[in-house]
């Protein structure tokens, strides 16, 4: 099954543009898979029933796992299956009949615009590493990216005379999302001088960079989120997809039409982004109910 798997994943990166991150989820689901029905039986996958991929999931139910990893590992099982039928190195797809579990949508955490003002108002811009920060706080606002987006962006990505952003996002698709006055003034300044004070002999071309050269890590930008947002006074569980989620809320209460967001986000399916709706009708109905004399 080791061979297999392998072969799998490296047709879901390059043939179906899964992300690298959806990638690694699957890979490791699939090795746990395969743990699970031990050795002798996993090595041939004739021998895989319904059953077994049952009674895996059922495994991880018991094991506290959440709702999200079971549909995911679900989900890695039924493609599995079926790209190996599909090559006929199986009689049968065992996961054919599986159904996916329905998971209950969760609505995003979003920051009031006050907060995020404050949020990214929190980094002393007297300093390099400042003005580092304050760029990053602005464009993760201004254009919606997410975290992985945001640290791949190198300075070809930049269109300054076209006001643009070229983001490379999930499933390798490119979109362009307007930066804003703000955030192009803020990454600009940082380019002019912030980003060689952190460190002058930098050969990186990612856009965003640590005092010792190399372009930022995700954890880093999000520990760069979560100190802003500590900062500001505001939740300190902030996190970049917070300001994500924050972004698509805010344009749509101030007009934007669902589709538009769809195209900023990059979403392929307009049900994911039709979720900041609902945040905007809580939103109403909270408003109502504490100002309407009879609600």
């Amino acid at each position: 099954m080791i061979r297999e798997i392998q072969s799998f994943l490296n047709h879901a990166a390059f043939e179906r543009g899964l992300a690298k991150n959806t990638c690694e989820s699957y890979k490791h689901d699939l090795a746990s898979f395969y743990e699970f029905t031990g050795p002798e039986r996993g090595a041939d996958l004739k021998n895989i029933s319904t059953q077994d991929i049952t009674a895996f999931m059922e495994s991880g139910k018991n094991a506290g796992l959440s709702p999200a990893t079971l549909a995911r590992r679900l989900a890695a099982l039924k493609m599995f299956f079926t790209w190996l039928r599909n090559a006929n190195r199986i009689p049968r797809n065992p996961a054919a009949t599986l159904s996916s579990p329905r998971r209950a949508r969760r609505l995003p955490h979003v920051l009031g615009e006050k907060q995020v003002r404050d949020i990214i108002g929190s980094p002393q811009t007297g300093t390099p590493l400042g003005l580092r920060d304050r760029a990053v706080l602005e464009l993760f606002y201004a254009c919606g990216l997410r975290v992985s987006e945001l640290a791949a962006l190198t300075t070809e990505c930049l269109r300054f005379g076209e006001g643009l952003v070229r983001c490379d996002g999930k499933g390798g698709k490119t979109r362009l999302v307007p930066i804003g006055n703000a955030a192009e003034s803020a990454v600009k300044k940082y380019l002019s001088g912030a980003r060689q004070g952190l460190h002058p002999a930098t050969g990186e071309k990612r856009v965003f960079i640590g005092p010792r050269g190399k372009g930022m890590s995700r954890q880093a930008l999000w520990k760069l989120v979560k100190q802003s947002a500590i900062a500001a006074g505001a939740n300190p569980a902030a996190s970049p997809h917070w300001l994500r989620h924050s972004f698509a809320t805010h344009i749509l209460e101030h007009g934007a039409s669902v589709r538009v967001v769809q195209e900023l986000l990059g979403h392929a399916d307009i049900g994911t982004t039709q979720i900041y709706t609902h945040v905007d009708k809580s939103r109403l109905r909270t408003t109502h109910s504490s100002f309407h004399p009879r609600a």
